[in-house]
């Protein structure tokens, strides 16, 4: 979900009016509405994310330059897949 929001605000905004990307005909709301909604979402989530992470990061035996890019990764890949096939 928080990929997803900052997808679609970049799309809507900043790239659009580059003219890099078609604005969403029916958001005509303005960006302040999106950020109302985007930065709690997005904030809760990277907070929660390094929570989860930092907790299982005791019992890993991994580096930390590793894990945490790997963890990041992971992450993104729903998003990414969903993106790429739908």
């Amino acid at each position: 979900m928080p990929v997803f929001l900052v997808w679609y605000i970049a799309v809507n905004g900043p790239l659009a009016e580059l003219g890099w990307t078609v604005r969403e005909p029916t958001e005509n709301d303005g960006m302040m509405l999106w950020l109302v909604i985007a930065v709690p979402i997005v904030a809760a989530f990277v907070l929660l994310w390094w929570l989860a992470n930092a907790f299982a990061r005791r019992w890993n035996t991994a580096a930390a330059r590793v894990y945490w890019p790997v963890c990041a990764a992971v992450t993104l890949v729903p998003t990414s897949a969903l993106m790429i096939f739908l």
